[in-house]
C-alpha cells in the first residue's frame, strides 16, 4: 500500500529536519573558539541577492575599518575570519488559514507543558543571512575580547549591524557581568537574547508590570524576531548600566593594549628566520605553538637543521604577544647534541637571548618539515585582484596611511603591510598555505641576505622589553582577585586603607612609627565577629538546587521605602491604634485586612492548633533530651569549645567521683544539667574556620574561598610553623 504527500508538506518535513539538526549543533563550538555573527537589523524586503552583494560590500568596508588594528595584531592561532554566510534553516511561525493539516499537527507537536499550560516555544533553527566567522584563540583569552571589542567598534560605525557572540560556555559576556543580572536571566533563558548594537551590549527583556515589550522567559525568539525587537525598542532593550560598566571594565585600555600586550627580547636566531619575520611578524606565533606542542616525531627533523642551519645565527630584537612570550620562556628544554646548537654558561650575559633563538629556530625547523616545498611559479601580484584598488582607497578614507607622501620608505613599509593582510583576510584563495609553506615561500622569494652586514646591526638594536610581569608577588595576586571580584567591600582592610590615604610625608622616624600603627590598626581591623556574622547573613540568604544567594552588604544593596507602610507604623507609634507595633508589621502592612478575615475563620480552629503544638514542642523537647543523654557518653562534646559560667563554683567542688555516686539520683541529674554548659556558636564557628584556613597552608580551599565570596578577606597567617 502506498500514499502520497503534498509537496508543501515533504518541504515542510524537509526543512523541519534540517533546522532541528541545525538547533542540535548551534551549541557544539570547540573549546577555544569564540563564534560571531553580524546581521542586518533594519528590516527589508530586499531580495536574497540583493541581501548577498550589500553583506559581501559591508565585509570589505568592515575590514578596511579596522585594518589598522588587525594589521599591528600577533593572534595567538587563528585571525578574525569575516566571510558573508547565506540563510540558513527556517524559523516556523504559528500555522495559518489554508495550512495543511500535516503542519499543524506538527505544530501542535513542538508545543510544550509548563505548569500544565501549553506554551509555544519559537523554533530557533532559522539564521537569516549574515557576516560571521569562528576564531580558535588557544591558550590565549585576549584573542577572544579583542574580538569582542572589534565587534563593538563595527556596530558602532556601522549602525545597521547587530552582533552576536558566543563561545564554548555560551554567552560570555554575561559571565563576565554575572553578578548583576536579573533573576530570570540564566543560561536557560538567554538565547537570542543578548546582542551587540552601536557599541552597546542590549539585552532582550522579559515583559514586567513596568513594560510589556520583551519576550516571556519560557520562549526562545528566532533571530529574526530578535532583531525586530531590537530595532523597534532599543531603548528598552539596552542593558543596565551596571552589566554595561562590567563590560566596559574587562575591556578597558583597548586599543591601547594591543601595544601594552606585546613583548620584545633580543634572540639569536638564524638569518633565515629574522628575514621571514622582518616580513611577516605574525608568523611567530605558529612556531612558538609549534615548539610548545612539539611531540618526539617533530624533534627527528631537528637533528640536522636543513632549513635554518644554526652557523647563520645573528641577534634580532624579535616581537612576542606576552602569551607567547611566557610559553616558550617557561619550557625547560636541552637541544640534541646533533643539530648543532650549543649555549654558553648561565652566567653569561646574552644566555637568554640563546637560550630564547635556540627555541624559535626548532619552532620553525619543525613548521617547515610538515610541509613540502613550495611550488617554483611566482604567484600573481597582489595588484591583479579586482578587490585592492577598492580596499586601498578604503584604507586612504580611513586614514591608514597618515598623511604619508606615496613613494615614501613609511608608505612603503605601511603598503607592504596591507598587502600581506589582503592576502589573508580579504582575497579569497581556493588553498590557503599553512604556516610553513608561508615560511618556505618567503624563504624562496626574498633576496640573498648578506650575514656580515646583519652582524654590524645587532651592535644598533633598541633595547629589549623587561620581563618582570613574569613575576606576580601575594599582594599583586591579591590585588587581581579583587579587581576581579566586583568591587565587593572588604571586611578586613576598610579601616587600613581608610588609615594610609591620611597619612603624610615627614622624617624617617616618624614615617617607621606611623608605619608600625598602621600595622597595628590593621590588624586591628580584622574583625572576628565580622566572619561569624558573615556566616550567619549566608545561612539566612535564600538558597536552592541551582546554590546560595550571597548576602549584599549594606553599601551595595539599595535603601527603598514604602511610604504607605511608613505611614502605618507611624501611627501606631503615636498611637492611634491600641495594638503594639511588630517588628513585621512594616512588610505585612498591605495585608492587614486579609489577615482579619483569615483570623475570623480561623478562630474555631485556634483550640485544636495549640493543642498539637504543645504535644509536637513535647515530643520535640523529650527527643532532644534523649539525644543530648547519648552524646554525653561520647567524646564529640570535647571537640567543642563551652562557656562556663560558674567557673569559680567548679573549681570549689573538687569531690571525688565515687562521693558523687552516693548522692541521690535527683541530685545526679541536677549535677547532670550543671554540667551541660552552653554552646558559645560564634566562638566555634570562627575556630573551625581558622583551623580550615591554616590547615590549607595558603593555597584555596573551602574556608577561603567562603569568605571570598562573602567579602572577608583574613591576612596571611603569621605564627611560626
Amino acid at each position: 500500500m502506498s500514499f502520497h504527500i503534498p509537496l508543501a508538506s515533504y518541504v515542510f518535513i524537509r526543512s523541519f529536519k534540517t533546522a532541528t539538526m541545525e538547533a542540535l549543533q548551534r551549541r557544539m563550538i570547540e573549546e577555544d573558539m569564540v563564534q560571531y555573527k553580524l546581521f542586518l537589523i533594519q528590516p527589508g524586503s530586499s531580495s536574497s541577492q540583493q541581501t548577498e552583494e550589500r553583506l559581501t560590500h559591508l565585509v570589505e568596508e568592515i575590514l578596511a575599518k579596522v585594518a589598522p588594528l588587525l594589521i599591528q595584531y600577533i593572534w595567538q592561532h587563528q585571525p578574525i575570519n569575516l566571510k558573508y554566510h547565506p540563510e540558513k534553516g527556517r524559523a516556523f511561525s504559528a500555522p495559518q488559514k489554508g495550512s495543511s493539516m500535516l503542519y499543524v499537527f506538527t505544530w501542535l507537536k513542538l508545543g510544550t507543558h509548563t505548569n500544565g499550560w501549553r506554551v509555544w516555544i519559537s523554533f530557533t533553527g532559522g539564521i537569516p543571512a549574515h557576516i560571521g566567522g569562528s576564531t580558535q584563540f588557544g591558550d590565549n583569552v585576549e584573542d577572544e575580547w579583542f574580538i569582542v571589542f572589534l565587534l563593538l567598534q563595527i556596530t558602532e560605525a556601522f549602525p545597521e549591524l547587530a552582533a552576536r557572540v558566543e563561545d564554548n560556555d555560551g554567552e560570555f559576556l554575561l559571565i563576565e557581568a554575572a553578578d548583576y543580572l536579573p533573576k530570570w536571566l540564566n543560561p536557560d533563558t538567554s538565547e537570542n537574547r543578548v546582542f551587540l548594537y552601536k557599541g552597546e551590549l542590549h539585552i532582550l527583556p522579559c515583559p514586567s508590570k513596568s513594560t510589556s515589550v520583551g519576550f516571556s522567559k519560557d520562549v526562545v525568539p528566532s533571530v529574526a524576531q530578535a532583531l525586530e525587537l531590537l530595532y523597534t525598542h532599543p531603548e528598552v532593550c539596552r542593558a543596565s548600566s551596571k552589566i554595561s560598566l562590567a563590560l566596559k571594565k574587562r575591556l578597558e585600555g583597548y586599543p591601547g593594549k594591543i601595544k601594552s600586550g606585546l613583548h620584545r627580547a633580543h634572540c639569536f636566531i638564524p638569518a633565515g628566520i629574522a628575514i621571514v619575520l622582518a616580513q611577516r611578524p605574525d608568523l611567530i606565533a605558529p612556531a612558538v605553538s609549534a615548539f610548545y606542542l612539539r611531540d618526539p616525531v617533530d624533534l627527528q627533523a631537528c637533528r640536522t637543521f636543513k632549513t635554518f642551519p644554526p652557523d647563520t645565527r645573528v641577534l634580532t630584537l624579535v616581537t612576542f604577544t606576552r602569551c607567547l612570550y611566557a610559553q616558550l620562556q617557561q619550557q625547560q628544554f636541552t637541544p640534541d647534541r646533533r643539530s648543532g646548537f650549543t649555549l654558553p654558561p648561565r652566567s653569561h650575559s646574552q644566555y637568554k637571548a640563546h637560550e630564547l633563538g635556540l627555541k624559535l629556530a626548532h619552532g620553525f625547523e619543525i613548521l617547515c618539515s610538515r610541509c613540502r616545498l613550495p611550488s617554483s611559479e611566482p604567484n600573481a601580484p597582489v595588484s591583479c585582484n579586482p578587490q585592492w584598488k577598492g580596499f586601498m582607497e578604503s584604507l586612504s578614507r580611513n586614514g591608514y596611511f597618515h598623511g604619508e607622501l606615496e613613494g615614501s620608505a613609511r608608505y612603503r613599509e605601511l603598503t607592504r603591510s596591507a598587502e600581506n593582510f589582503f592576502k589573508q583576510s580579504v582575497a579569497s584563495k581556493s588553498s590557503a598555505l599553512s604556516p610553513g609553506e608561508e615560511v618556505l615561500q618567503l624563504l624562496h622569494s626574498c633576496e640573498p641576505f648578506n650575514l656580515e652586514e646583519m652582524k654590524k646591526n645587532e651592535s644598533q638594536l633598541p633595547q629589549e622589553d623587561s620581563d618582570s610581569w613574569l613575576d606576580i608577588t601575594a599582594q599583586d595576586l591579591e590585588q587581581l582577585l579583587q579587581e576581579r571580584s566586583g568591587g565587593r567591600a572588604d571586611v578586613g582592610s576598610q579601616n587600613s586603607s581608610s588609615t594610609k590615604q591620611k597619612q603624610h610625608a615627614g622624617d624617617a622616624e616618624e614615617r617607621g612609627k606611623e608605619k608600625e600603627d598602621n600595622i597595628e590598626e590593621e590588624e586591628a581591623g580584622y574583625s572576628l565577629v565580622a566572619i561569624s556574622q558573615g556566616m550567619k547573613n549566608f545561612l539566612k540568604a535564600m538558597s536552592s538546587h541551582e546554590g546560595a544567594e550571597l548576602p549584599w552588604s549594606s553599601a551595595t544593596q539599595p535603601f527603598n521605602i514604602d511610604p504607605d507602610s511608613m505611614a502605618n507604623a507611624l501611627g501606631r507609634l503615636l498611637g492611634g491604634k491600641d495594638e503594639a507595633l511588630d517588628s513585621d508589621d512594616l512588610d505585612d502592612s498591605d495585608n492587614d485586612d486579609e489577615e482579619e478575615e483569615v483570623e475570623e475563620k480561623e478562630d474555631g480552629f485556634c483550640g485544636q492548633a495549640e493543642m498539637k503544638g504543645t504535644e509536637t514542642l513535647d515530643s520535640l523537647k523529650r527527643y532532644m533530651d534523649q539525644m543530648d543523654e547519648e552524646l554525653m557518653k561520647t567524646n564529640v562534646g570535647q571537640s567543642f569549645k563551652r562557656t562556663n559560667y560558674n567557673k569559680a563554683g567548679a573549681s570549689g567542688d573538687s569531690s571525688h567521683p565515687s562521693a558523687r555516686d552516693d548522692l541521690p539520683r535527683d541530685n545526679k541529674l541536677e549535677e547532670k544539667e550543671e554540667e551541660i554548659q552552653p554552646l558559645d556558636v560564634d566562638v566555634n564557628l570562627v575556630t573551625n574556620l581558622l583551623e580550615s584556613l591554616s590547615s590549607q597552608a595558603g593555597l584555596a580551599g573551602p574556608a577561603s574561598n567562603l569568605l571570598q565570596s562573602l567579602g572577608i578577606h583574613l591576612p596571611p597567617n603569621s605564627d611560626p610553623a
